[in-house]
């Protein structure tokens, strides 16, 4: 109904304007591609893609390199867990970005390694060698297999997540994610000599400067690609410095392709499966939070039906990881501040780097090429990226009307509690290992805070209020959110 006057006004406008124009215009109007669904030219894919994968590298191989050791496997085969994770993630992401029936966020959303799987995992297999490899991935199966179930249930907590609750987790992904990149920028390892030396701080401090100076002085594809550029001139000056290691790329196989059951047939401990199903819970919520986040920043919401495909994904993608020696899978936050920053949105792009992250898991050599960047080049455009998920978290903020009712407040306590890992990362010792699953996460804990207290404050027991409530889901309200 709301076409016709439209039409009458243009005709009014026009009056000896061909009658057929407007059809047409109108169908090429409908027929253009949200800038999501976009194809970019081949090169642009490419250097775009290899963007996300250098933002994400560190972060796959980081928990393999962590559990391998814990387990008490040799460094030959940690660096085999390495590249099968390299290899699960691209598989994974190109089931967020391409999809298939209803699996699949299909938004430029990159998928890896999970760390909150990171303590559960060691605390299972530790020094039991490839029987506690085995058990790991049997347990991962069972999660996985029940995360997918649970995605059409779990995707309807979408109307829990109001701008407060959002913009609150949003806010959180980015301020969480900065300590990754202090830890990077001092060089990675607390037990190296030169961690935290003048020389890595520098490092990452030169690496931050090149990135903002690109970013202001470039412009179209050039500035898109900043921070790749910024990584490759900060590793080139790394190299005189001294603190840019070649040993990967002299050990590294050219071939090595992640042979199914690696470490044996999965196997299946009760234990070990209910810690793995908890972990799953926690990334299907941070998930779903990512999405949230993702959407509004390409501008396309994500609804339950989006959400419920990248939760299949995720759990689909994490099922399957064990097969090739993988593990569970979960959003890469890190890569939606990249998306935020350079406001290249096409899920093309990140399917792309997913085709990347499949030949880096085969080819061991060309991986080892994205591990020649230094962990304080790495840093210093970490700060860039991750602070830009946090600015978008405050973003959302501004459109959730915190003059009203106890919203503030609401962000004051989820944005307090979910800051105690990271500012106190020893404050909840003395509690069960298995609880600090949730816990030991900032984002877990206050997702949970800003659900529970918007439904304190804004839901049970309101009484009918004259003025609309923030939280409620009329089209007045809905607005600001849809224009995001």
């Amino acid at each position: 109904m709301a076409a016709t006057p439209r039409f009458r006004n243009d005709a009014v406008a026009a009056p000896d304007a061909d009658p057929h124009l407007d059809p047409a215009r109108d169908s090429a109007s409908a027929d253009r591609k949200h800038p999501v669904d976009e194809t970019l030219p081949p090169l642009r894919m490419f250097t775009s893609g290899l963007q996300h994968v250098a933002a994400m590298y560190a972060g796959v191989v980081a928990p393999p390199m962590i559990l391998g050791p814990a387990v008490g496997l040799t460094p030959k085969e940690t660096a085999f867990l390495m590249g099968a994770s390299l290899f699960t993630a691209g598989l994974a992401t190109l089931l967020q970005t391409l999809g298939f029936w209803r699996i699949g966020a299909r938004l430029p959303f990159v998928n890896g390694v999970s760390f909150a799987g990171v303590t559960p995992m060691v605390a299972i297999g530790k020094d039991r060698g490839h029987d506690g490899i085995a058990v790991i991935f049997g347990a991962i199966i069972v999660a996985g297999l029940l995360g997918f179930l649970l995605a059409p249930y779990f995707c309807k907590l979408v109307r829990f997540f109001p701008p407060v609750v959002t913009g609150t987790v949003i806010t959180l992904i980015g301020v969480s994610l900065l300590p990754v990149a202090f830890n990077w920028s001092q060089g990675g390892n607390a037990t190296a000599d030169d961690y935290g030396s003048t020389t890595n701080i520098t490092m990452a401090a030169v690496t931050l400067v090149i990135v903002l100076a690109l970013r202001k002085l470039l412009r179209g594809f050039l500035q898109q690609i900043a921070i790749l550029l910024g990584l490759v001139v900060g590793t080139l000056i790394a190299i005189p410095v001294g603190i840019t290691d070649f040993g990967a790329i002299k050990g590294a196989d050219l071939v090595g392709f992640p042979t199914p059951f690696h470490f044996g047939a999965p196997q299946f401990e009760a234990a070990a499966i209910v810690s793995m199903c908890i972990v799953m819970l926690v990334c299907m919520t941070e998930s779903t939070a990512d999405m949230l986040a993702l959407g509004r920043i390409v501008d396309r919401p994500a609804d339950e039906r989006t959400i419920e495909g990248g939760l299949r994904a995720d759990t689909l993608g994490s099922a399957i990881s064990p097969l090739f020696n993988g593990f569970m899978c979960s959003a890469f936050a890190q890569n939606i501040g990249l998306v935020a920053m350079t406001k290249v949105r096409s899920r093309f792009v990140v399917a792309a780097g997913g085709g990347i992250l499949i030949v880096l898991g085969l080819v061991p050599v060309a991986a080892s090429v994205i591990a020649l960047v230094p962990l304080p080049v790495l840093g210093g455009a970490g700060i860039v990226l991750f602070g830009s998920v946090a600015a978008s978290g405050i973003q959302t903020l501004a459109t959730a009307a915190l003059e009203k009712g106890e919203n503030a407040l609401i962000v004051a306590a989820a944005v307090g509690i979910g800051l105690i890992p990271i500012a106190a990362p020893d404050f909840y010792h003395a509690f069960p290992k298995d609880a600090l699953v949730v816990l030991d996460s900032g984002i877990s804990t206050g997702c949970v805070v800003a659900i529970v207290l918007n439904l304190a404050f804004n839901h049970l027991g309101r009484k009918p209020d004259p003025d609309p409530d923030p939280q409620e889901q009329s089209p007045a309200a809905a607005a600001p959110v849809a224009a995001h």
